[in-house]
């Protein structure tokens, strides 16, 4: 039985738990959206009144568009070279592989007597790379671990194809090779051999790829070029388009209370009372679909986690759910979409590369430091806004940490990050360095990360924390939960420049119900904001509802443990643990917030909102906080 916190103090064991009625949630629906602090709830923004701090300036508004489309021409130059160049078909997703070998090796443990893992000192797995444009060296050995991302949805079956002839001008030559060991550097590793072993055996298996849809160049033209001539109408008419078809779904209005079924449904499996948690789904599943409104689309993921939790299969549905593939033109439609109908993603990204530009404007070494860097879709506007710097650009490195692969390349995904980048960078010629970590984030020492002395040091780490355990695994030998553990490892870098972007979020605790409602308060307001600004109809809209949303709340819901890798926290919570770390915030300058909340009011739909408070950038729908972003530095 899980156990439950509740704020009435209701005892559960060997009782059936009382039903909510519809008017009971409804005005327990009624404050959760009403705009002041709930003990159970996130903070909440003022819905549909600008800020008295973000008043919109002139100057502001006449250079917004050009910087409203700087993170969009850049990161999309970016994902059409990877798309053209690289040859990665058969390429599975880093997460569903991180989970399963993370499972694998801590069943193995167990059956073995040990704890897991056996030590962080003495079994420091990682994989380290690092190169510059010409000259790339490895080493490896293997660690594992689990984590996602908003887009962390896709695997992109990138592969060559004869398009990659029209990208002549970000072409590249990998001409210098260098693969090392961990042991060549003057300690022997007694590890090597096998290292090596693994290394020729891989080299040897045969390169398979399945046939893939490539879709043709003039559709990566209206996604990569929607802000030049005849695609910037185009990409308009879209966004005229979805807010002209969402209007329309607004009419079809079917009032039916699911929110009551579904809490009583979560209270049922919470005290073990199986035959009724199975008829409130029946009755669920006649009034929820997949395709259906805002309201029935939430409870039809919501009951698919509710029945993974009655039936024990949480685990096993979400790891089916990570590991399933799509066509890289339905990424890019789905990319298209949400950049047209959503500003979250293009908003983070510029706040982030603004303040860390701002910060280091004289500095003529820039060291970036990546805590889930990914696919690296962030650093391309970057690298084009230094290579405009008077005078002309600094030299930067970046490095890109993430969860390793399990397999012979534990790195590959970062290192195929670390090229992308590079090429980019040369094509504005600027200076570029990247080293990789494929490693687990709390055992990282400050050695691995290679500053040097005279460097502008900046750690990025956006939407990804929320991933790492927050709490001590009595399995373990970690003193510390891994969260501190990050943030202490970042505070002993000394960072110039600290930015950290949250998934703002309460449904983070161990308790069932009052996760299960915190999740249900917090999806509400996200399905609604798809219903409100994306058709119905739409295909990329029903990806993005399964994919991402319908995914992590499946891992809300029904997983457990270690296997539940989405723990967000307020916030208010990531306030006081950066505090207790040694942080201090930077404040955000008035030019950068109004030219924030510019773009989302001129671009996006009037319920979006944004605004700051106590130094942080608040996003959310309708007065419900969904994103965060703040800057710190050591104090």
């Amino acid at each position: 039985m899980d156990p439950l916190s509740s704020s009435n103090g209701l005892q559960l064991e060997n009782q059936t738990m009382p039903e909510f009625s519809n008017e009971e949630l409804s005005n327990m629906l009624a404050n959760e959206y009403s705009f002041q602090e709930q003990s159970i709830g996130g903070a909440h923004l003022p819905q549909n009144k600008p800020s008295s701090n973000l008043a919109i300036s002139t100057s502001v508004v006449d250079d917004s568009y050009h910087n409203d489309c700087e993170f969009s021409d850049g990161v999309f130059r970016y994902i059409d070279q990877m798309l053209m160049e690289e040859e990665t078909g058969d390429k599975t997703h880093m997460l569903q592989e991180s989970l399963d070998f993370q499972a694998k090796e801590r069943s193995f443990y167990q059956v073995i007597g040990k704890k897991y893992p056996p030590s962080p000192d003495n079994n420091s797995s990682s994989y380290v790379t690092n190169y510059n444009n010409s000259t790339i060296s490895s080493s490896s050995s293997s660690a594992v671990s689990g984590s996602g991302y908003l887009f962390d949805i896709v695997d992109p079956n990138w592969r060559n194809t004869s398009s990659s002839q029209n990208l002549t001008s970000v072409m590249y030559s990998e001409t210098n090779i260098e693969n090392s060991n961990l042991g060549k550097r003057g300690k022997k590793n007694r590890h090597a051999d096998d290292n090596n072993c693994e290394e020729e055996r891989s080299k040897k298996l045969p390169a398979v790829y399945p046939e893939t849809y490539n879709p043709p160049v003039e559709e990566f033209d209206d996604v990569l070029l929607h802000t030049v001539g005849e695609h910037r109408k185009k990409f308009e008419a879209y966004r005229t388009n979805l807010r002209n078809e969402r209007s329309k779904s607004k009419l079809e209005n079917e009032e039916i209370e699911l929110t009551s079924l579904l809490i009583n449904c979560a209270r049922s499996i919470a005290v073990d009372d199986h035959p009724t948690a199975y008829e409130l789904l029946r009755k669920i599943r006649e009034h929820s679909s997949p395709l259906g409104d805002g309201g029935q689309r939430l409870a039809h993921y919501f009951a698919d986690g509710l029945e993974a939790r009655l039936s024990g299969t949480g685990g096993h549905m979400y790891k089916a759910l990570v590991s399933k593939r799509t066509t890289v033109s339905d990424y890019l439609k789905a990319y298209y979409t949400c950049i047209a109908s959503c500003p979250f993603f293009t908003i983070s990204s510029f706040t982030s590369n603004k303040l860390i530009a701002s910060k280091s404007e004289k500095a003529m070494r820039v060291h970036v430091i990546d805590f889930g860097i990914l696919y690296g879709f962030q650093w391309p506007a970057f690298i084009q806004r230094l290579a405009e710097r008077d005078g002309g650009p600094p030299k930067l490195r970046i490095t890109g940490i993430d969860f390793p692969q399990p397999g012979f390349r534990p790195a590959e995904r970062i290192e195929d990050t670390g090229r992308h980048l590079a090429r980019y960078a040369e094509t504005f010629n600027v200076p570029f360095e990247y080293n990789a970590i494929a490693q687990k984030w709390e055992t990282i020492k400050i050695e691995d990360l290679k500053i040097e002395k005279g460097e502008f040091v900046v750690v990025n780490c956006m939407y990804r924390a929320d991933n790492l355990q927050d709490e001590i695994d009595d399995e373990t030998c970690l003193e510390e939960c891994p969260r501190d553990m990050v943030l202490s490892l970042i505070r002993k870098i000394k960072p110039d420049i600290f930015v950290h972007g949250i998934v703002n979020g309460t449904y983070g605790v161990p308790y069932f119900v009052t996760r299960f409602r915190e999740a249900l308060f917090r999806f509400s307001a996200v399905y609604d904001m798809l219903e409100m600004n994306i058709p119905r109809e739409s295909p990329e809209r029903m990806l993005i509802e399964k994919g991402v949303f319908g995914k992590e709340a499946l891992n809300v819901i029904a997983c457990e443990g270690w296997e539940r890798v989405e723990r967000p926290e307020s916030y208010k919570q990531w306030q006081m643990r950066h505090l207790r770390a040694g942080f201090m915030p930077i404040r955000l300058s008035k030019k950068l917030t109004d030219s924030a909340a510019y773009k989302v009011r001129k671009f996006y739909d009037r319920d979006f909102v944004i605004d700051v408070y106590k130094q942080w950038l608040l996003m959310g729908w309708k007065g419900r906080i969904i994103y965060a972003i703040s800057c710190w530095q050591p104090v």
